[in-house]
């Protein structure tokens, strides 16, 4: 087997969102197409090192804040590579191309340069994976109030949703997917149903999200444009990316009263349980907005959870009860 060689990459974002992508010059590799800037990672490096001191040769910038995020691997005609992508937010210095034909600032949702390094391709379709989730619970706050915090939640610039109500019939289920897919489409967002084992009204959404149990029994990914799972160990985690799923929820991170007596793992052991992995992972489990920062430096893409997403004020929403107070783990 080919020795792997260690590659790091920059996902440099700017403020508008849009990410930058450079042209492979002639005489290269693959010239002409589009790809995260970056470059091999020399002996005594580690991919963090190799990054900045790459992002300074090839673009003139000197890197101030970066989170590791996906690594996956690939096998060229040449070479076997593994490319340890990181997200750049910050950064001293104007952009000043040197090594390659072109540069592009590309919103995630249409990129409009083609082709993509092979290797690279995957990695678009992870930047149009909101870095929020709402987890559903109606059973909480009661249908129609539950309805009421959607679209709340989307006017506030909620863009992914999983319904999770395993206590509707399918007939409910089919009525209250309907109903969020109503109110998130002509918002943009993402609507997934967590089936809980039983056959789900998933073709009215954009996918589907598995429990844990159910996806350590699938041998190929389902069919479906969106899929992801709940995970709560590395075994699950590395299955879910075997499959090929958009993404994991992983936790808890925190403690919650929807699981009393259960520690959080916390950021550490949430950093250690997600590190190296090729899908996005969600962090879950006590948490709002203001830990999205933190979750990132720990790795993940972005957090999930039911309460703080619905009610991210105390005491708002009627028909909350006290059983939903930090109850941001209930995906399993």
């Amino acid at each position: 087997m080919s020795k792997i060689v260690e590659v790091a990459a920059g996902v440099i974002v700017d403020g508008d969102g849009r990410f930058l992508l450079g042209q492979r010059a002639p005489g290269t590799f693959y010239p002409g197409y589009w790809e995260f800037p970056g470059g091999k990672v020399e002996p005594g490096e580690s991919p963090a090192q190799a990054l900045v001191r790459e992002l300074d040769e090839e673009l003139g910038i000197r890197v101030r804040g970066l989170r590791p995020w996906l690594v996956r691997e690939h096998h060229y005609e040449h070479a076997r590579v593994r490319l340890h992508f990181f997200e750049v937010h910050l950064w001293d210095g104007v952009i000043d191309d040197r090594v390659h034909s072109a540069l592009s600032w590309q919103q995630p949702d249409a990129p409009g340069v083609a082709p993509m390094l092979p290797a690279n391709g995957p990695i678009l379709k992870a930047l149009r994976l909101p870095r929020s989730m709402g987890v559903t619970s109606a059973a909480t706050f009661g249908t129609e109030t539950q309805l009421a915090l959607i679209d709340a939640a989307l006017a506030r610039g909620l863009k992914l949703i999983q319904v999770r109500e395993p206590q509707m019939s399918r007939g409910e289920l089919h009525d209250f997917v309907t109903s969020v897919c109503e109110l998130a489409r002509p918002r943009g967002a993402l609507v997934l149903v967590n089936a809980q084992g039983r056959e789900s009204p998933s073709g009215l959404a954009d996918g589907v999200h598995l429990r844990a149990a159910d996806l350590m029994t699938l041998k190929y990914r389902p069919d479906a444009p969106w899929v992801g799972a709940s995970c709560h160990t590395r075994a699950e985690l590395e299955h879910a990316a075997r499959l090929g799923l958009d993404y994991a929820v992983l936790g808890s991170v925190q403690p919650t009263d929807s699981h009393p007596g259960e520690p959080g793992m916390g950021w550490a052991g949430f950093a250690r349980l997600a590190a190296g992995l090729s899908i996005p992972v969600f962090a879950i489990g006590g948490l709002g907005a203001q830990d999205l920062a933190a979750a990132r430096d720990a790795g993940a893409h972005g957090i999930a959870a039911i309460q703080r997403v619905w009610c991210p004020t105390p005491g708002v929403g009627a028909g909350a009860s006290s059983s939903a107070s930090g109850g941001d783990a209930a995906t399993r």
